[in-house]
């Protein structure tokens, strides 16, 4: 094997080599927030998932994968136009917010919630409903089921609906509204987290980094709710409460990230996800939400309404099929550029003048005189279609001088010029002049 066969095997084996390190590296460590149950990143849900029947006391556990709306009242929520006088110069906000409340209130007194009873859970860095939705929900809690909301922040997406109905809200726990609450509290590196209402035979106190449990709930004067809270920091400030809507309750959470994989499986803090779950009713069916973290069931691809029809989905692989073919068939086809080549330049002047010169190197003359006089003899053959052209014979003159229209004395003269040139021993330059112009005043009269 020759030496650059040698390289490229080398260089061959270290690209191989440096694919094989980066593919059996050990990936990152993805500390991103999802709460998902599909996820077992150490902020995924899926352990606390995996747990969850046993936990409720539950058999029936269900991944919800659509809105609120259409899990509640299994009808998509319409799109509502919201009114507005022409007469009254309102605050916009005001006025849309006004007519989503009556908007929301009238359609959903109109349509019956689901039959099934069940508990609500949702774990999520955000809690985000619309009026209608909030609506529902509010309906779906007065009539007797149990609502489990964990999130750092409850805006909805057109209002804050929910909180102001249950007449809550959450705020950082480093925030200005924070001090208010606890004059001098400052920032540590762990938060403990209490249970005001201990499970039996649990521990009550849990250990969290401040990152993780960094929001509290706080209840508003009005509108007055009764609930109580089940767990509190250090310093008094609610993480968890009970909330009662009807015949119903909201427990509601800021503090999602307890519920990850990471401080599930931690001995220490897992039974606090385990207690703030525990105090929901045994027995019912369990919803948990993944709409709001994962999106509606199905592919989410931008080719999913082709990949749904089988006419649309046979025709897209006709079209990938016939595509390829055409690349395939093209390279095939197609040919190398073709290189413009310069015409080779015409070298008989050159090669001519080269002759010349080797002919002028000498004195004697005699060998281009003779040249020239064969080629005068062959112009006498064609030009005037003489066969044989005699230039002793008197009559083939005569011929000569009648076709040429030359006088025969100039004839004469340079027959006489020719037989020199033909029969000399030697040709001075002068004499090949001499010959060399008769012949082209010959020529030149003869035109």
């Amino acid at each position: 094997m020759t030496t650059f066969r040698w390289y490229l095997l080398g260089l061959l084996a270290l690209f191989g080599g440096y694919v094989a390190l980066e593919y059996y590296r050990p990936k990152p460590l993805d500390w991103s927030p999802s709460l998902s149950s599909k996820d077992k990143i150490p902020y995924g849900t899926y352990a606390l998932f995996d747990v969850l029947p046993q936990v409720l006391g539950s058999d029936s556990v269900a991944s919800v994968r659509q809105p609120l709306y259409n899990q509640l009242l299994g009808a998509e929520e319409p799109h509502l136009k919201s009114g507005r006088s022409s007469n009254v110069d309102f605050a916009d906000d005001s006025v849309d917010a006004a007519n989503d409340r009556a908007a929301a209130e009238l359609e959903a007194a109109s349509l019956p919630l689901v039959s099934t009873r069940a508990h609500y859970l949702f774990v999520n860095q955000e809690f985000t409903a619309t009026p209608l939705e909030t609506n529902a929900l509010l309906r779906f809690v007065a009539q007797g089921h149990d609502v489990f909301i964990a999130a750092e922040n409850f805006a909805g997406r057109r209002g804050h609906a929910l909180t102001d109905t249950l007449g809550f809200r959450t705020y950082p726990a480093d925030s200005s509204f924070a001090q208010v609450l606890a004059p001098g509290a400052g920032r540590a590196d762990s938060v403990a987290l209490h249970l005001l209402r201990p499970v039996a035979g649990g521990p009550q106190q849990f250990w969290f980094n401040a990152a993780a449990v960094s929001y509290r709930l706080a209840l508003m004067a009005r509108p007055a709710h009764h609930g109580a809270t089940l767990a509190a920091d250090a310093k008094g400030r609610p993480v968890l409460l009970r909330l009662h809507h009807g015949r119903g309750h909201f427990y509601l959470c800021s503090v999602p990230l307890a519920f990850g994989n990471y401080w599930l499986l931690r001995p220490r803090t897992a039974d606090f996800a385990f207690a703030s779950l525990s105090y929901l009713p045994a027995g019912r069916p369990v919803w948990w939400d993944e709409y709001q973290k994962q999106g509606r069931a199905g592919s989410q691809s931008v080719l999913r309404v082709v990949m749904a029809h089988p006419a649309l989905r046979t025709a897209y692989y006709l079209l990938l099929a016939t595509g390829l073919l055409f690349v395939l068939v093209e390279a095939r086809r197609r040919q190398r550029i073709i290189p413009v080549i310069k015409p080779l330049p015409n070298t008989t002047l050159l090669f001519t003048r080269t002759v010349a010169g080797l002919y002028k190197q000498g004195r004697n003359h005699s060998s281009m005189a003779e040249k020239k006089t064969a080629l005068f003899l062959d112009y006498l053959r064609t030009r005037f279609h003489e066969p044989t052209p005699d230039l002793a014979d008197e009559e083939f003159r005569e011929r000569l001088s009648q076709k040429s229209g030359v006088p025969r004395a100039r004839v004469d003269e340079l027959v006489r010029y020719i037989n020199f040139a033909r029969t000399a021993p030697i040709v001075t330059d002068r004499e090949l002049l001499v010959v060399s112009r008769a012949m082209q005043d010959f020529k030149r009269e003869s035109q």
